[in-house]
């Protein structure tokens, strides 16, 4: 631990430039004290560590000086390996750059330690999209990954759900989920990101316009809170349902929402089926969601949505019939 610690700090002063003890020491879970002394032991080691003092002093490197280890552990080297998105990085035309990396990293290793990266790699395969779906379109991805990286400004013709429009954006970065690429961009220096699905662009030119990303644009936390305030907006209210153990099992596969708010409220009863909460986008969404658990689900409310699959059942049972006595008088 104490020999990785050190080559920690190596890396990271390498990495960031002049950083000060407390960062050193937040970063690595230590105290500043602890930081000081391995200073001290990376100096005594030949390592050219300067410290410069005052309030915007800290720990750097000589210029210039760098050094060759890589510092891999074996675990390290596993989840290096397990981590390539071959699929994704063939998408973006890198494909050839992450096979080639891929060499060079194996030939860094032990001899001892190559054969077990590479059997790793051939038992382990990344599979980024869902059942019964195909990949989406992604004729853009490249100009888009593109543009992301050089910071150019991209025209787009875009389709949502109200319609084409043209917009011109500045693309803050690349986010694949489920097999489907999205755009995080912003319509100008004062607005606030959006998300773009990849395959809705319908015509794209990248401009010689730079841009200067925000600083504190955090790509990760832009995701996951702009996923938030999606699933959080999409329900917009709530079903009480009596379900069969059958049926709670297929709800519980709508979404994540879904299965939370049945471990919240999920009640059995002396049948043992049970009553739950749920959220629901509307009424005709819910309905047509439901049926799909025929006999094994029951709504209680809202009274629109037991009314609207009574209607759905009722045209089922008079569609089956008439289909019966057809076939009947056939015979």
């Amino acid at each position: 631990m104490h020999a990785s610690r050190l080559l920690s700090i190596l890396m990271l002063l390498q990495a960031r430039g002049r950083l000060s003890a407390q960062t050193l020491a937040r970063e690595l879970e230590v105290s500043v004290r602890t930081i000081h002394r391995d200073i001290d032991e990376l100096s005594a080691a030949g390592v050219p560590v300067w410290a410069d003092r005052g309030r915007s002093g800290g720990f750097q490197l000589q210029e210039g000086w760098r050094t060759r280890l890589t510092g891999l552990t074996e675990p390290e080297s596993r989840a290096l390996f397990l981590s390539g998105l071959a699929g994704p990085a063939a998408e973006l035309g890198l494909g050839e750059a992450v096979a080639s990396a891929r060499l060079k990293v194996l030939a860094t290793l032990p001899p001892e330690w190559q054969a077990d990266a590479q059997h790793l790699s051939a038992r382990f395969h990344l599979d980024a999209v869902d059942w019964f779906r195909s990949a989406a379109r992604t004729e853009h991805l490249g100009a888009v990954a593109d543009a992301v990286w050089r910071e150019r400004r991209l025209a787009i013709v875009y389709e949502s759900w109200n319609g084409v429009r043209e917009r011109e954006v500045e693309p803050l970065g690349l986010v694949l989920k489920a097999g489907i690429w999205y755009m995080a961009a912003r319509a100008g220096e004062r607005a606030e990101p959006r998300t773009y699905r990849l395959s809705n662009i319908r015509a794209l030119s990248a401009s010689d316009q730079h841009f200067k990303p925000p600083r504190d644009f955090d790509l990760a936390a832009y995701w996951q809170a702009s996923t938030r305030r999606f699933e959080t907006g999409l329900y917009r209210d709530t079903a009480e349902l009596r379900v069969s153990a059958r049926g709670l099992r297929l709800l519980r596969e709508f979404s994540s929402a879904v299965a939370d708010a049945i471990d919240a409220t999920v009640e059995k009863d002396k049948a043992g089926w049970s009553r739950v909460t749920v959220p629901i986008e509307s009424i005709e969404h819910a309905a047509d969601q439901l049926i799909n658990l025929g006999a094994d689900v029951e709504a209680l409310a809202p009274p629109a949505l037991r009314a609207r699959l009574r209607l759905t059942a009722m045209r089922l049972t008079r569609l089956y019939a008439a289909v019966s006595r057809t076939r009947a008088k056939a015979t």
